[in-house]
């Protein structure tokens, strides 16, 4: 049978977590904002946002995966509201057992261009990350790290990822992707609808990655994601790649958008599941979508180290 996202299930209203609305004026935690306001936010024009909106739902109502990612934007604030906010901007917190790696950044987003700046306040290994004086950035053509001495984080990765993964579900509405519905799964005794997420060639640096989203099928909401990662790979499309389950929690409404502040990985396996050891994590605070982007911060000081895709 094929699986079904039904368009009685995609009726939809305000985003809720478990019956509870949960609403934050700015912030995710109540910490205090790493970097205030100095100046008034971008404001997207009201045309813009209707034109993105329509086009966005004509690539989402193609075929049954995309109209349930469509579900899932809508139940975590929908796509009027992801358009006009004209930045994304939160304390990011990452660290990996694998790549003994642990950093905190303060990211700002262009939501409109994707060209993203980071202060970057620790780096180090997993168990001792201390604090820095640095910062990393993506132009849209360049990636560069300051001062030139860090080997980590990698800005071309990075400058991105945290982004990219607080903001499933609405960066899927992209142009460059391809939605695919697959029968359906249970998460911790609950039945989700699943989307395998799957990229054009050419489209950003790594087009062979996949994602596989959980989207409750009461709610619409993303509660887990399961990816591949072909980062600095020329890999064809179905490639072999080994996965991640990613579980997102504890999740806060922000200017209208419904995310995630708490992100746990663990290894996947067709064969055996999710596994049991911890692989990744990471923390979301300081939350907003109105912060102004400071495009100066995109300049790459003297002590800057530029850092290509690799292989590229």
């Amino acid at each position: 049978m094929t699986p079904t996202c039904s368009p009685r299930r995609c009726l939809f209203g305000l985003p809720v977590l478990g019956g509870v609305l949960l609403v934050l004026l700015l912030f995710g935690c109540g910490e205090e904002d790493p970097s205030p306001e100095s100046a008034a936010p971008t404001v997207v024009p009201e045309s813009e946002v209707q034109r993105k909106v329509e086009a966005a739902r004509r690539r989402l109502t193609r075929n049954e995966g995309g109209r349930c990612v469509l579900r899932a934007i809508e139940a975590h604030g929908g796509l009027a509201a992801w358009y006009r906010a004209p930045t994304s901007s939160y304390t990011w917190t990452y660290a990996n057992t694998g790549a003994d790696l642990r950093f905190t950044s303060f990211l700002v987003v262009d939501n409109r261009t994707r060209q993203a700046y980071h202060d970057l306040l620790t780096v180090g290994s997993y168990d001792n990350a201390q604090p820095v004086d640095a910062r990393f950035a993506w132009n849209g053509e360049q990636a560069w790290i300051a001062p030139d001495t860090l080997q980590q984080p990698n800005p071309r990765f990075w400058a991105l990822t945290g982004f990219y993964f607080q903001q499933i579900p609405f960066v899927f509405a992209d142009p460059g992707v391809n939605y695919a519905a697959l029968p359906d799964d249970t998460l911790d005794g609950t039945p989700h609808d699943m989307v395998k997420i799957t990229f054009d060639r050419g489209t950003g640096d790594a087009p062979g990655d996949t994602y596989i989203l959980y989207l409750d099928k009461n709610s619409g909401q993303v509660d887990a994601i399961r990816y591949t990662v072909s980062f600095g790979r020329d890999v064809p499309p179905g490639a072999d790649l080994p996965q991640t389950f990613f579980d997102y929690q504890d999740y806060v409404t922000v200017d209208g958008l419904t995310v995630p502040t708490q992100f746990e990985g663990y290894a996947y396996s067709n064969d055996t599941g999710i596994g049991d050891t911890l692989r990744n994590k990471a923390t979301v605070d300081s939350i907003s979508y109105r912060r102004p982007f400071d495009a100066s911060k995109l300049e790459a000081p003297e002590n800057a180290r530029v850092v290509p895709l690799p292989n590229g």
